[in-house]
């Protein structure tokens, strides 16, 4: 059974940082990309950062420069460190696994809250 278990949110002032982690169980982890993904209130989800199972990474424009995607495949885990948090940056964040043969698994997420 896949399981994915995201950590790390919370509420931190304008110009904080923080970073989120993404627990894998059940997948062979080395062999997906993964993605951040995040949804405030209102809007649709969007993809913030990638990291493909080589350590090719993509950013969303808005995050680029703040935000730093990694993973850590002998932990099953991978990492969005967030520096420089404004408060549109406020969210939920998912984590999500992507196989090269279509497959996909989403955490639950975890909320991120930006004060000004």
């Amino acid at each position: 059974q896949v399981r994915l278990v995201e950590s790390g949110g919370g509420l931190v002032q304008a110009g904080e940082s923080l970073r989120l982690s993404c627990a894998a169980s059940g997948v062979i982890f080395s062999r997906y990309t993964i993605q951040w993904h995040r949804q405030a209130p209102g809007k649709q989800r969007e993809l913030v950062a990638g990291i493909t199972n080589i350590g090719t990474t993509t950013y969303a424009d808005s995050v680029k420069d703040r935000f730093t995607i990694s993973r850590d495949d002998a932990e099953n885990t991978g990492y969005l460190q967030m520096n420089s948090l404004r408060p549109e940056d406020t969210a939920i964040y998912y984590c999500k696994l992507l196989h090269p043969r279509g497959s996909s698994y989403w955490g639950q997420g975890t909320q991120v809250t930006v004060s000004s």
